[in-house]
Protein backbone atom coordinates (compact mmCIF):
# COMPACT_ATOMS: atom_id res chain seq x y z
CA UNK A 1 0.00 0.00 0.00
CA UNK A 2 1.57 3.27 -1.13
CA UNK A 3 -0.92 5.77 0.30
CA UNK A 4 -3.27 5.98 3.27
CA UNK A 5 -5.98 8.62 3.55
CA UNK A 6 -6.06 10.71 6.71
CA UNK A 7 -9.44 11.62 8.19
CA UNK A 8 -9.42 15.00 6.43
CA UNK A 9 -8.62 13.36 3.09
CA UNK A 10 -4.89 14.14 3.02
CA UNK A 11 -2.86 11.33 1.47
CA UNK A 12 -0.01 9.88 3.54
CA UNK A 13 2.77 8.07 1.72
CA UNK A 14 3.56 4.84 3.56
CA UNK A 15 6.17 2.10 3.17
CA UNK A 16 5.37 -1.24 4.83
CA UNK A 17 8.16 -3.80 4.70
CA UNK A 18 8.88 -7.23 6.15
CA UNK A 19 7.24 -9.52 8.68
CA UNK A 20 7.53 -9.85 12.45
CA UNK A 21 7.15 -7.39 15.29
CA UNK A 22 5.81 -4.13 13.81
CA UNK A 23 7.91 -0.99 14.23
CA UNK A 24 6.70 2.42 13.04
CA UNK A 25 9.48 4.96 12.44
CA UNK A 26 8.35 8.61 12.60
CA UNK A 27 10.72 11.02 10.92
CA UNK A 28 12.15 14.39 11.88
CA UNK A 29 11.93 17.84 10.32
CA UNK A 30 12.50 18.66 7.49
CA UNK A 31 13.14 15.15 6.16
CA UNK A 32 10.97 12.18 5.13
CA UNK A 33 10.48 8.60 6.23
CA UNK A 34 13.46 7.69 4.07
CA UNK A 35 15.80 9.25 6.66
CA UNK A 36 15.68 5.90 8.49
CA UNK A 37 17.73 4.09 5.82
CA UNK A 38 20.21 2.59 8.32
CA UNK A 39 17.50 1.68 10.83
CA UNK A 40 15.14 0.17 8.26
CA UNK A 41 17.79 -2.20 6.93
CA UNK A 42 18.95 -3.26 10.41
CA UNK A 43 15.42 -3.81 11.71
CA UNK A 44 14.40 -5.81 8.65
CA UNK A 45 17.48 -7.99 9.02
CA UNK A 46 16.57 -8.46 12.71
CA UNK A 47 13.19 -9.87 11.68
CA UNK A 48 10.95 -6.85 12.24
CA UNK A 49 8.13 -5.46 10.14
CA UNK A 50 9.13 -1.86 9.42
CA UNK A 51 6.67 0.91 8.57
CA UNK A 52 7.73 4.43 7.62
CA UNK A 53 5.57 7.27 6.37
CA UNK A 54 6.04 10.83 5.23
CA UNK A 55 4.45 13.43 7.50
CA UNK A 56 1.80 15.52 5.75
CA UNK A 57 3.52 18.34 3.90
CA UNK A 58 6.73 16.36 3.46
CA UNK A 59 8.05 13.87 0.95
CA UNK A 60 5.36 12.22 -1.13
CA UNK A 61 2.47 12.87 1.26
CA UNK A 62 -0.14 15.52 0.51
CA UNK A 63 1.04 19.14 0.63
CA UNK A 64 -1.95 21.02 2.02
CA UNK A 65 -2.12 24.66 3.06
CA UNK A 66 -2.91 23.88 6.71
CA UNK A 67 -3.07 21.10 9.28
CA UNK A 68 0.49 21.36 10.59
CA UNK A 69 -0.27 20.89 14.27
CA UNK A 70 0.27 17.97 16.62
CA UNK A 71 -3.36 17.03 17.12
CA UNK A 72 -3.57 16.49 13.37
CA UNK A 73 -0.19 14.74 13.20
CA UNK A 74 -1.28 12.36 15.99
CA UNK A 75 -4.50 11.59 14.16
CA UNK A 76 -2.46 10.88 11.02
CA UNK A 77 -0.41 8.35 12.97
CA UNK A 78 -3.64 6.80 14.23
CA UNK A 79 -4.85 6.52 10.62
CA UNK A 80 -1.69 4.63 9.67
CA UNK A 81 -2.06 2.21 12.59
CA UNK A 82 -5.74 1.69 11.87
CA UNK A 83 -5.40 1.17 8.13
CA UNK A 84 -2.55 -1.32 8.54
CA UNK A 85 -4.30 -2.98 11.53
CA UNK A 86 -1.16 -2.66 13.64
CA UNK A 87 -1.19 -3.93 17.23
CA UNK A 88 1.56 -4.57 19.76
CA UNK A 89 3.58 -1.99 17.81
CA UNK A 90 6.75 -0.16 18.78
CA UNK A 91 6.75 3.55 17.89
CA UNK A 92 10.11 5.23 17.28
CA UNK A 93 9.97 9.01 16.99
CA UNK A 94 12.99 11.03 15.92
CA UNK A 95 13.13 14.74 16.77
CA UNK A 96 9.71 16.26 16.00
CA UNK A 97 8.51 12.67 15.50
CA UNK A 98 8.62 12.27 19.26
CA UNK A 99 5.79 14.77 19.45
CA UNK A 100 3.53 12.50 17.40
CA UNK A 101 4.10 9.76 19.96
CA UNK A 102 3.35 12.00 22.94
CA UNK A 103 0.18 13.44 21.43
CA UNK A 104 -0.95 10.09 20.02
CA UNK A 105 -0.75 8.49 23.48
CA UNK A 106 -2.77 11.30 25.07
CA UNK A 107 -5.40 11.42 22.28
CA UNK A 108 -5.70 7.75 21.36
CA UNK A 109 -4.29 5.78 24.29
CA UNK A 110 -1.76 2.96 24.37
CA UNK A 111 -3.99 -0.04 23.61
CA UNK A 112 -2.22 -0.74 20.30
CA UNK A 113 1.25 0.21 21.55
CA UNK A 114 3.84 -2.17 23.03
CA UNK A 115 6.79 0.20 23.47
CA UNK A 116 7.94 3.66 22.42
CA UNK A 117 11.34 5.21 21.76
CA UNK A 118 12.16 8.92 21.68
CA UNK A 119 15.35 9.61 19.70
CA UNK A 120 16.77 13.16 19.72
CA UNK A 121 13.17 14.09 20.47
CA UNK A 122 11.62 17.52 21.05
CA UNK A 123 9.50 16.13 23.92
CA UNK A 124 8.56 17.56 26.36
CA UNK A 125 8.97 21.29 25.55
CA UNK A 126 11.55 23.28 23.60
CA UNK A 127 10.44 26.91 23.96
CA UNK A 128 12.32 28.90 26.56
CA UNK A 129 10.24 30.59 29.24
CA UNK A 130 10.12 31.32 32.93
CA UNK A 131 8.90 27.78 33.56
CA UNK A 132 11.35 26.28 31.04
CA UNK A 133 14.63 28.19 31.48
CA UNK A 134 16.75 25.60 29.64
CA UNK A 135 14.66 25.90 26.48
CA UNK A 136 15.39 27.52 23.13
CA UNK A 137 14.76 31.24 22.75
CA UNK A 138 11.85 32.13 20.47
CA UNK A 139 14.15 34.32 18.38
CA UNK A 140 15.94 31.18 17.17
CA UNK A 141 12.72 29.86 15.65
CA UNK A 142 11.86 33.28 14.21
CA UNK A 143 15.26 33.45 12.52
CA UNK A 144 14.82 29.98 11.03
CA UNK A 145 11.48 30.95 9.53
CA UNK A 146 12.90 34.17 8.09
CA UNK A 147 15.82 32.31 6.50
CA UNK A 148 13.49 29.73 4.95
CA UNK A 149 11.32 32.46 3.46
CA UNK A 150 14.40 34.18 2.03
CA UNK A 151 16.14 31.09 0.59
CA UNK A 152 14.85 27.72 1.74
CA UNK A 153 17.50 25.81 -0.18
CA UNK A 154 20.45 27.70 1.28
CA UNK A 155 18.90 27.21 4.72
CA UNK A 156 18.60 23.46 4.18
CA UNK A 157 22.26 23.16 3.20
CA UNK A 158 23.44 25.13 6.24
CA UNK A 159 21.04 23.41 8.61
CA UNK A 160 22.27 19.96 7.60
CA UNK A 161 25.77 20.79 8.80
CA UNK A 162 24.57 21.66 12.32
CA UNK A 163 22.17 18.70 12.22
CA UNK A 164 25.07 16.27 11.77
CA UNK A 165 27.70 18.20 13.71
CA UNK A 166 29.78 19.07 10.66
CA UNK A 167 32.40 21.73 11.37
CA UNK A 168 35.86 22.90 10.36
CA UNK A 169 37.39 19.92 12.14
CA UNK A 170 34.60 17.37 12.53
CA UNK A 171 33.08 15.55 9.54
CA UNK A 172 30.95 12.77 11.02
CA UNK A 173 29.01 12.17 7.80
CA UNK A 174 29.90 12.12 4.13
CA UNK A 175 29.11 14.77 1.57
CA UNK A 176 26.76 12.22 0.09
CA UNK A 177 24.66 12.16 3.27
CA UNK A 178 24.57 15.95 3.32
CA UNK A 179 23.42 15.99 -0.30
CA UNK A 180 20.83 13.26 0.36
CA UNK A 181 19.46 15.15 3.37
CA UNK A 182 19.16 18.29 1.27
CA UNK A 183 17.17 16.39 -1.35
CA UNK A 184 14.80 14.96 1.27
CA UNK A 185 14.24 18.40 2.80
CA UNK A 186 13.77 20.06 -0.58
CA UNK A 187 10.84 17.72 -1.31
CA UNK A 188 8.78 19.37 1.44
CA UNK A 189 6.11 22.01 1.06
CA UNK A 190 7.57 25.41 1.98
CA UNK A 191 4.39 26.11 3.98
CA UNK A 192 4.79 22.90 5.97
CA UNK A 193 8.49 23.61 6.48
CA UNK A 194 7.70 26.99 8.05
CA UNK A 195 4.59 25.97 10.00
CA UNK A 196 6.24 22.94 11.56
CA UNK A 197 8.84 25.15 13.24
CA UNK A 198 6.10 26.54 15.46
CA UNK A 199 4.66 23.05 15.90
CA UNK A 200 7.82 21.43 17.21
CA UNK A 201 9.26 24.57 18.77
CA UNK A 202 6.23 25.81 20.69
CA UNK A 203 4.06 22.78 21.48
CA UNK A 204 4.11 21.93 25.18
CA UNK A 205 4.06 18.16 25.61
CA UNK A 206 4.52 18.21 29.38
CA UNK A 207 0.82 17.39 29.97
CA UNK A 208 1.19 14.42 27.60
CA UNK A 209 3.95 12.76 29.62
CA UNK A 210 1.44 11.09 31.95
CA UNK A 211 0.20 9.07 28.95
CA UNK A 212 3.54 7.27 28.60
CA UNK A 213 2.33 4.07 30.27
CA UNK A 214 4.32 1.61 28.13
CA UNK A 215 8.07 0.84 28.24
CA UNK A 216 9.90 3.92 26.99
CA UNK A 217 13.43 4.37 25.68
CA UNK A 218 14.96 7.85 25.41
CA UNK A 219 18.15 8.39 23.42
CA UNK A 220 19.80 11.78 22.99
CA UNK A 221 23.20 13.11 21.97
CA UNK A 222 25.00 15.30 24.48
CA UNK A 223 26.31 17.56 21.68
CA UNK A 224 22.90 18.09 20.07
CA UNK A 225 22.75 21.76 19.08
CA UNK A 226 19.49 21.44 17.17
CA UNK A 227 17.43 20.03 20.06
CA UNK A 228 19.50 20.64 23.21
CA UNK A 229 19.44 17.72 25.61
CA UNK A 230 18.45 19.60 28.78
CA UNK A 231 14.88 20.68 27.89
CA UNK A 232 14.29 17.55 25.84
CA UNK A 233 15.95 14.20 26.59
CA UNK A 234 16.81 14.95 30.22
CA UNK A 235 13.46 16.59 30.94
CA UNK A 236 11.58 13.70 29.29
CA UNK A 237 13.51 11.19 31.36
CA UNK A 238 12.64 13.13 34.51
CA UNK A 239 8.97 13.31 33.51
CA UNK A 240 8.68 9.62 32.60
CA UNK A 241 10.17 7.96 35.70
CA UNK A 242 10.10 4.44 34.28
CA UNK A 243 11.90 5.40 31.08
CA UNK A 244 15.33 4.10 30.13
CA UNK A 245 17.55 7.06 29.27
CA UNK A 246 20.74 6.69 27.24
CA UNK A 247 23.02 9.64 26.52
CA UNK A 248 25.25 9.37 23.45
CA UNK A 249 28.32 11.29 24.50
CA UNK A 250 29.46 13.81 21.90
CA UNK A 251 26.81 12.91 19.34
CA UNK A 252 24.89 15.60 17.42
CA UNK A 253 21.23 15.69 16.51
CA UNK A 254 21.37 13.41 13.48
CA UNK A 255 22.75 10.41 15.36
CA UNK A 256 20.71 8.04 13.19
CA UNK A 257 23.49 8.66 10.62
CA UNK A 258 26.45 9.57 12.86
CA UNK A 259 26.03 6.61 15.23
CA UNK A 260 23.82 4.21 13.25
CA UNK A 261 25.28 0.94 14.54
CA UNK A 262 24.90 1.94 18.18
CA UNK A 263 21.39 3.27 17.63
CA UNK A 264 20.35 0.17 15.70
CA UNK A 265 21.69 -2.11 18.42
CA UNK A 266 19.90 -0.16 21.15
CA UNK A 267 16.62 -0.19 19.26
CA UNK A 268 16.80 -3.91 18.44
CA UNK A 269 17.60 -4.74 22.06
CA UNK A 270 14.74 -2.57 23.28
CA UNK A 271 12.23 -3.97 20.79
CA UNK A 272 13.29 -7.46 21.83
Amino acid sequence: MAFIEAKDGTSLHVKDMGQGKPVVLIHGWPLTGDMFEYQTLALLEAGCRVITYDRRGFGQSGHGASGYDYDTFADDLAAVLDELTLDNVTLVGFSMGGGEIARYLSRHGAARIAKVALVSSVVPYLLKGSDNPDGVDESVFDTMKAQIREDRFAFLQDFAKQFYGVGFISSPVSQGILDWSFLLGAMASPKATVDCIDAFGKTDFRPDLASFTVPTLIIHGTADKTVPIDPSGKAAAAGIPSAEFIEYDGEPHGLFATAPTRLNDDLIRFIG
